[in-house]
């Protein structure tokens, strides 16, 4: 299978945000701001625009809130809109045989 940059990218991100959803509570509310700050970068360079707008609101939050409850429900819309742009796995479109029942002699009139 061939190398998916997207794909790889894609990955970065959710390890990213995964480690961030593990470290709450344990991590200063700067270097979550630089983190996140980090992964508006990435999804900008690589045109992942719903991930760039949630970031970027995630930071605004942080600005205004500091660290609360709300930083994981925002992590959790960033990994879903990561997961939307993960390419699909390569499916091979099969073609459809049309079946129909074959009648039985004894039926058939």
């Amino acid at each position: 299978m061939r190398h998916d940059p997207m794909m790889a990218i894609c990955a970065d991100l959710l390890a990213r945000v995964d480690g961030l959803a593990g470290q709450r509570g344990h991590v200063s509310v700067a270097r979550l701001r630089d983190e996140v700050d980090q992964i508006r970068h990435i999804a900008r360079a690589f045109g992942i625009d719903a991930v760039e707008g949630l970031a970027g609101t995630l930071q605004s939050a942080l600005s205004l809130q500091g660290m609360g409850p709300v930083i994981l429900s925002y992590l959790d819309l960033i990994r879903e809109a990561i997961a939307a742009e993960m390419p699909e796995a390569d499916v091979i479109a099969l073609p459809i045989i049309a079946v129909t029942p074959a009648i039985p002699p004894h039926l058939s009139a």
